[in-house]
């Protein structure tokens, strides 16, 4: 059995934790919250590599973008997709083929459309007043 299976997210070394993000980045999509919903927009942060989807200054992320989310094993946000590798772990279920600890390959959450690579725009080039229009559904969560 491999250690997501044995272990809890709580239970796991660091290095275990780190291994589990699949490199998505559909947690750096800038989302618009109301009283009724979260919706996602198509805009990701201005730090965040999109070839690889993976973040340009991960270990200073905090403090460059404050509202960076920032998971901990006691907290997995509801509003993370259904295919986040954290919150399958903590719903008991197990990882999907594409996810690079199963496939060996970082270029399996690209292949299956998983990751954002090639449909996003950087924060930095959207007006702010165009942010509304940015609203995407080709992500379930």
């Amino acid at each position: 059995m491999s250690f997501w299976q044995e272990k809890s997210l709580s239970e796991m070394t660091n290095e275990e934790w780190e291994s589990l993000c699949d490199g998505c980045a559909r947690c750096c999509l800038l989302k618009l919250q109301d009283d009724e919903e979260i919706r996602y927009t198509s805009i990701v942060c201005k730090f965040l590599e999109q070839e690889s989807c993976r973040c340009g200054d991960y270990k200073n992320r905090s403090r460059l973008v404050p509202t960076c989310l920032h998971l901990q094993s006691s907290e997995i946000p509801e509003w993370l997709p259904t295919s986040c590798a954290y919150r399958r772990i903590n719903e008991g279920l197990d990882l999907e083929w594409w996810h690079p600890l199963v496939s060996g390959s970082q270029d399996t959450v690209h292949e299956a459309g998983i990751s954002v690579r090639g449909r996003v725009t950087s924060e930095s080039h959207v007006h702010p007043q165009e942010v509304e229009e940015q609203t995407i559904k080709w992500i379930e969560f």
